[in-house]
């Protein structure tokens, strides 16, 4: 099976679509994103684009259109694609995509031009003088940070690292997306394309790329209901990240074409005969579902393409949620459903906005099938999600008005407060990917008044109060559930009616809260309270440590707390001012020597005098003097003004080199060696800081002897069927010697998997844990800090 046969959008070409009778006049939404022939000249895919325009847009007026397609020809006309095409095919398959979603003129053009920006030299300015200033803020939000750069001598420090820049990008999508949710929509569909065209990429690009679409990319399209988007970043992403499973699967699925469709051909056949026998008018119609749900399903109950019956779903499409629920009973008169297997998400929406009734039945032959009862309307959002209401009509007056849509996404309004409290970026990418996560089910609970509230499973009261408001959270005292009293961890399940006890005496959230709370918001919501309530405190302490170890090392404050080298530092550790740093100082999350010691070394880049022969000479002479009395260190340490001292390496944080390490003077025991950021460390009082001594690597005798140091991490995965055996043959490819595995799983089927091993570097370290997160079902991966 060719490459280019699995690039299609809508149906591929191996996937079964049945259509039986349709007993009425209503026709469902026929749009499609549609598969767009490689290599086609620029100006035949120009012509695509305007006859999908000009089937659903009520003006036939596409000047603007046609100036931004010259524009961006001229913009682009130098540039080549990896596939050897002219770039300008890229930003003309973008605006097919989203033309395929009829969405309006403004958003076509914003597709157009959307890398003008950032690759080429046209500027903001020019953009929103020639196309105004709809088009220029949509193109903004979707042009990425890559381009910045630091001048002088700190700029290769103050580049930001891959994820820390992604984070970036991120961030700014997201504010954009408030102001105007097309953003996200030009988005997705330059990242669709940009995956249907991976092939051309690196094997390591291919993979990351796949990564992030799966983590980041396919979610958000899930959030935003576009499923017909989902559903093909899904099975792209799969096919770069496990394509030997993929083109199996995809194998196997068309050998048993035949005998599947003819199975689902009859159930179809006799669910229109009863269907039309009750007097409802529908549509009916089964297909397969699509290669990634197949093989999450195949690696979560491990078993074969063979043991796995429900591959398909019958969808029956009615005008009214009346007829719905008279089809529902129909179909169960006729089926016998399998207990625990309903759901009605016409009662209870998802946060997509997706509605529809789901019942799994057993075919007269036993074998397990579902059924999807919607409304065409319902059909309608379930394929295109936002983009189904997202209209900007243009009025008489020639204005656009939009249909406040805005109010659905109140998931997006909690990654803005997110943003707006997390400084690190570390930390936002985590949180943004445990609340987007793929794997993670919900429950349906309510409030008193009978409002729906959706939280992850295994949330607790806890969850469900800062769900209601962070106040509500914050002065929580306990919790009923169906009028009775339970403790803080007990896990809600659907259909709870929560109600939270709070008191204006409550002294505010405990921090072991942070370890029973299952959903991001909460858990952002009670750091947040931890560090604004002690972040005055924070900032006292901070200080006074500052300026207490300058004292102790004898280094000028007024030389090295300029203006400049602060924003240096911020920038480094992810600050937005200076007062943050000092609050992280203050509760622990940054060590003052570090700050002080960096802060010092860009003030001597900064004022380097040019030296006399004299002082070279002298210079030379002490380095010498300094290179013959320095010891050979055993460990591959060097201890600042001590010589001949025992030191080892601290088990809580395992420190390798290239960490950052500070020691610790033991009594009796000589330097224990930690990592800055170790919990240990970090949480000392002022009295033991006193004994923490500077240390560094010596990475020249390190690398001479090879040694081997150990390190510990923590790999948390969706639990299934040979993961354990994935993750040790990964790391028997690398020859790395296991020391101790321990594992545990949740009642959620979260695992838990901490291993020790031994490594030569950080580098090395990093590597393993790349390939690692490569696996099939692993969500995270932590280094132990203590």
């Amino acid at each position: 099976m060719t490459d280019e046969k699995q690039t299609r959008t809508g149906a591929y070409e191996d996937s079964l679509i049945i259509n039986g009778s349709k007993t009425g006049s209503r026709k469902t939404d026929e749009r499609k994103i549609e598969y767009i022939k490689e290599f086609q000249s620029p100006d035949e895919l120009y012509q695509g684009l305007v006859r999908r325009v000009h089937k659903y847009h009520p003006s036939d007026d596409i000047s603007m259109i046609d100036k931004a397609y010259k524009t961006a020809c001229v913009a682009h006309k130098d540039q080549v694609r990896k596939s050897g095409e002219p770039y300008i095919v890229h930003p003309l398959c973008v605006a097919i995509i989203l033309a395929d979603l009829e969405l309006d003129k403004e958003t076509i053009i914003a597709g157009l031009l959307h890398d003008v920006v950032e690759d080429t030299i046209m500027t903001n300015a020019q953009l929103k003088e020639e196309f105004g200033p709809d088009v220029e803020l949509l193109v903004d939000g979707v042009t990425k940070l890559e381009q910045l750069q630091y001048t002088g001598d700190a700029a290769p420090d103050l580049q930001k690292s891959r994820e820390e820049l992604q984070a970036e990008n991120l961030r700014k999508m997201f504010l954009a997306m408030t102001k105007d949710i097309r953003v996200i929509l030009i988005k997705l569909a330059d990242r669709l394309h940009n995956m249907r065209t991976l092939k051309y990429k690196s094997p390591e690009s291919q993979k990351r790329i796949a990564r992030e679409t799966l983590d980041i990319y396919s979610p958000l399209a899930e959030r935003l209901g576009i499923s017909k988007i989902k559903i093909e970043l899904d099975d792209l992403s799969l096919k770069y990240l496990e394509s030997e499973a993929y083109y199996d699967l995809v194998e196997k699925i068309a050998l048993r074409k035949d005998a599947r469709e003819k199975y689902v051909q009859d159930i179809v056949d006799e669910v229109t005969e009863h269907i039309i026998d009750a007097g409802i008018d529908a549509q009916i119609d089964g297909r397969v579902k699509h290669f990634f749900s197949i093989y999450k399903k195949m690696k979560n109950q491990g078993k074969t393409i063979d043991q796995i019956f429900d591959l398909f779903a019958v969808r029956i499409i009615v005008d009214s949620v009346k007829d719905c629920y008279a089809a529902l009973g129909v179909i169960h008169e006729m089926y016998k459903p399998m207990p625990g297997r309903f759901k009605d998400y016409i009662a209870m929406p998802k946060a997509n906005m997706y509605q529809s009734l789901h019942t799994t039945l057993i075919g007269s032959m036993g074998v397990p099938f579902e059924i999807q009862i919607r409304t065409f309307e319902m059909h309608r959002v379930a394929e295109y999600g936002i983009a189904a209401h997202w209209k900007y009509k243009e009025a008489s007056d020639g204005k656009v008005s939009s249909g406040g849509e805005e109010e659905k996404l109140a998931w997006l309004s909690q990654i803005l407060e997110w943003q707006k409290d997390t400084a690190d970026n570390k930390e936002f990418m985590k949180l943004l990917k445990s609340d987007l996560d793929l794997f993670s089910d919900h429950v349906y609970c309510f409030t008193p008044a009978g409002d729906v509230k959706n939280l992850p499973a295994g949330s607790t009261p806890i969850d469900f109060a800062y769900s209601v408001h962070s106040a509500v959270g914050n002065k929580m005292i306990g919790a009923r559930v169906n009028g009775k009293l339970v403790t803080i961890d007990y896990q809600i399940n659907n259909g709870d009616c929560i109600e939270i006890m709070t008191s204006q005496n409550s002294k505010g959230p405990s921090r072991d809260w942070l370890n029973i709370v299952k959903s991001s918001q909460a858990k952002n919501k009670i750091s947040q309270w931890f560090k604004s309530e002690l972040k005055e405190d924070n900032i006292l302490k901070g200080r006074e440590l500052f300026q207490n170890y300058c004292k102790s090392k004898n280094v000028n404050v007024v030389e090295i707390l300029t203006a400049e080298l602060q924003r240096a530092v911020m920038h480094k550790y992810g600050f937005n001012d200076w007062d943050a740093v000092l609050a992280a100082i203050g509760h622990g999350a940054l060590k003052e020597g570090q700050v002080i010691n960096r802060m010092q070394e860009l003030y001597a880049k900064e004022n380097k005098k040019q030296a006399t022969d004299e002082e070279l000479i002298a210079q030379i002479q002490e380095n010498n003097a300094n290179k013959l009395m320095k010891p050979k260190s055993k460990t591959g340490i060097s201890v600042k003004g001590i010589h001949d001292v025992a030191v080892r390496f601290s088990r809580c944080c395992a420190p390798v080199p290239g960490d950052e390490i500070v020691g610790f003077i033991t009594r009796g025991r000589g330097v224990s060696i930690h990592r800055t950021d170790c919990i240990n460390i970090m949480s000392l009082t002022d009295l033991d800081r006193s004994r923490l001594i500077d240390a560094e690597w010596q990475p020249e005798e390190a690398a001479e002897r090879k040694e081997k140091y150990l390190t510990e991490i923590v790999i948390y995965a969706q639990n299934r069927s040979g993961l354990l055996a994935d993750i040790t043959k990964t790391l028997t490819e690398k020859n790395i010697d296991i020391r101790s595995v321990n594992t545990r799983t949740n009642k959620q089927d979260i695992a838990t998997i901490a291993m020790t091993f031994e490594i030569t570097c950080r580098e090395e370290l990093q590597m393993i844990v790349d390939k690692l997160r490569m696996i099939d079902s692993v969500i995270d991966i932590e280094r132990t800090t203590g």
